[in-house]
């Protein structure tokens, strides 16, 4: 296995030290966790900030796990400065999708972790090698990357209709939507002039 990329390894670094610090001092996860806009705890720097927390460890280790498997290669094929600015992309778009959901549903829960980050490299994954074959970890049946993608995101969109699960499934939809607007972005075509 190839080392981890700078960026993608700063990122893990960072979830995990963040993760570590909130364990010891809980009450202050207050000021960076996404919360809703009528929520009146809402601070604008939460949109990126709330990405570097986690609400357990499981929570943590599934999200370093993806990262791991698919924020390498990305990083590598396109580079730091792609590869942060659709981190960043992803990140937004989730929280603003969670905003918005949020406010329709006039929930006062705030929302945690890089799932939207990892939920936009999962989809740039399947965009870039759609028949690279993966093996989830449930189910772990073989398939194809755009499968995995689409199955993954048909979940999500049934799920976050389906009632609460304390789970923001539509912003893991939100940085879905982030990473697919910013690839077209990329691709389409110049104009010369």
């Amino acid at each position: 296995m190839p080392p981890l990329p700078p960026v993608t390894r700063a990122f893990l670094l960072a979830c995990v030290g963040f993760f570590c610090f909130f364990e010891l001092f809980p009450h202050l996860a207050l000021w960076f966790e996404l919360w809703p806009l009528a929520s009146g705890l809402f601070m604008p720097w939460q949109v990126v900030s709330y990405a570097f927390l986690h609400g357990s460890f499981t929570h943590l280790l599934f999200n370093m796990l993806g990262l791991w498997m698919f924020g390498g290669e990305l990083e590598r094929v396109w580079g730091p400065k792609r590869y942060t600015q659709i981190l960043v992309a992803s990140t937004l778009s989730a929280a603003a999708v969670q905003l918005l959901f949020t406010w329709a549903i006039d929930s006062s829960s705030p929302t945690v972790g890089a799932s939207g980050a990892i939920f936009g490299l999962l989809l740039s994954f399947g965009m870039l090698f759609p028949n690279r074959i993966i093996v989830p970890l449930i189910p772990p049946i073989p398939m194809k990357a755009k499968y995995f993608v689409a199955i993954f995101g048909g979940l999500e969109l049934i799920l976050g209709f389906n009632g609460a699960s304390g789970i923001a499934h539509f912003a893991h939809l939100g940085g879905m939507l982030g990473a697919w607007l910013l690839i077209r972005y990329w691709r389409r075509p110049r104009r010369r002039g």
